[in-house]
């Protein structure tokens, strides 16, 4: 279960920094000379709390800072991460995309393997998370001509602090992360070539990772291959075969294997739902539900399959329902909890309008349906469909062409996202003609 994460990136370093965020375009100058200061072998996660926190005066910091990307030395590794993560959380990738480069040039010219591991892993993920597949095959193929593995090993130490609040240091070899990088970026190189329809070395690529018959992770790739070339039940033997295999394997410990398992039934079910096989879709979402009962996630999509095919409607509100009565539970218990802020999650709001929709209660699916859009993190073509079908069926053709032409804006290069797009353009073309028709 190989994924870089950013955040795990600054995880472990709470507390080391004492710098504030940036105020005003007087303190930028002094901000940059902050975050140059910073030290350790991670960035400072406190800093980039601060940075994401005050977004405005951030955005002034990395449009301030940019400039010093060009200038040899200008920024030292941690405060170009740092400035790269915070430009990534505001979703400014060309900005993010600048800084990282700085990190993998420092790391580089220091011969850290780790942080080149570090500061490329970062920006592959990136642009894979934000749907910039052709951005990222590039840097994976960059990355993949680098020569990072000269064979010789060298041990460094991080400082940790004990039980006993003593400082200490752990060894490990730096070579390791040069070596662990390489089936990383083969991973994402892959998956992002599947999103970009090259099924053919996508599949080349996902073979030649396969090592034995327990590489469950490798195998699960090319499931995800298969799935993205439209080859369903191919997939779902693979999840199937896999199951079987992980549940009896007695060398993986019951946590790890019941975690596999999760994960695995997750995405089995959305294969069947592909296959068109819903019931399989929603038995492995009831064991789920079953197994965690707490979770908003799996309430969510079991109610949401259910009313995608007109299957037990009641039940399927009173999941979607729960799902969202579970979320907030779960919000409040974040520290730093407004209400007055707080809003629930877009994709339920989306699934429980759904349902209402499929329940012929047009107005309240609405809107729920309205305030799905205006969650900037569920704004997707599927959603804005859904909005403008109900606006439709309510008699609001101009809101529905509204509704369609915005869903447009956010269609992603995903074989699904493809789909839904021929089938928002043919919808618009028809209330285009019939509002022309008048």
């Amino acid at each position: 279960m190989q994924r870089i994460m950013l955040g795990a990136l600054v995880a472990g370093a709470i507390g080391l920094a004492t710098a504030t965020a940036p105020a005003g375009e007087a303190s930028v100058k002094k901000e940059i000379d902050a975050l140059n200061q910073l030290t350790g072998l991670d960035p400072p996660s406190g800093m980039l709390q601060r940075l994401i926190d005050t977004p405005d005066a951030t955005r002034r910091l990395i449009e301030a800072a940019l400039p010093l990307t060009k200038k040899s030395e200008a920024l030292t590794y941690n405060a170009a991460l740092v400035l790269a993560l915070a430009a990534a959380e505001q979703k400014d990738l060309k900005a993010s995309d600048a800084f990282f480069r700085v990190c993998a040039g420092l790391a580089a010219k220091e011969q850290s393997t780790r942080r080149l591991a570090q500061s490329y892993g970062a920006l592959i993920q990136l642009y894979y998370e934000n749907k910039k597949y052709a951005e990222c095959i590039r840097v994976c193929r960059e990355v993949l001509e680098l020569k990072t593995d000269d064979g010789k090993e060298r041990v460094v130490y991080k400082a940790y602090t004990d039980d006993h609040g003593e400082t200490d240091f752990n060894e490990y070899n730096a070579y390791d992360s040069a070596k662990a990088l390489k089936p990383r970026v083969q991973r994402y190189l892959m998956l992002a070539l599947a999103r970009q329809g090259e099924y053919k070395e996508a599949l080349k690529i996902a073979d030649a990772r396969i090592k034995d018959e327990e590489d469950y992770d490798s195998r699960r790739d090319k499931a995800a291959v298969l799935r993205e070339a439209g080859e369903s039940a191919a997939a779902a033997a693979i999840y199937e075969d896999v199951l079987k295999r992980v549940q009896r394997d007695t060398s993986i410990e019951a946590k790890d294997i019941e975690e596999y398992v999760e994960l695995l039934r997750a995405e089995l079910s959305n294969v069947y739902v592909e296959l068109k096989q819903i019931d399989k879709a929603a038995q492995q979402l009831e064991l789920l539900v079953k197994q965690h009962p707490t979770d908003p996630g799996y309430h969510n999509d079991l109610g949401y399959i259910l009313a995608d095919h007109d299957m037990r409607l009641d039940e399927a509100e009173a999941l979607i329902r729960k799902a969202l009565e579970l979320d907030l539970a779960k919000r409040k218990e974040l520290p730093g909890f407004d209400p007055k802020t707080d809003h629930d999650k877009g994709a339920y709001l989306d699934s429980l309008g759904w349902v209402l929709y499929k329940k012929k209660d047009l107005k309240e699916a609405r809107r729920y349906l309205q305030l799905a859009v205006e969650d900037k993190s569920a704004q997707h073509i599927e959603i804005f469909d859904h909005l403008a079908d109900v606006c439709l069926a309510l008699g609001d053709r101009e809101a529905a062409i509204r509704a369609w032409e915005d869903g447009l804006k956010h269609v992603t290069d995903s074989r699904r996202d493809k789909r839904i797009r021929a089938e928002v353009e043919a919808k618009l073309e028809r209330a285009k003609s019939k509002t022309a028709a008048k």
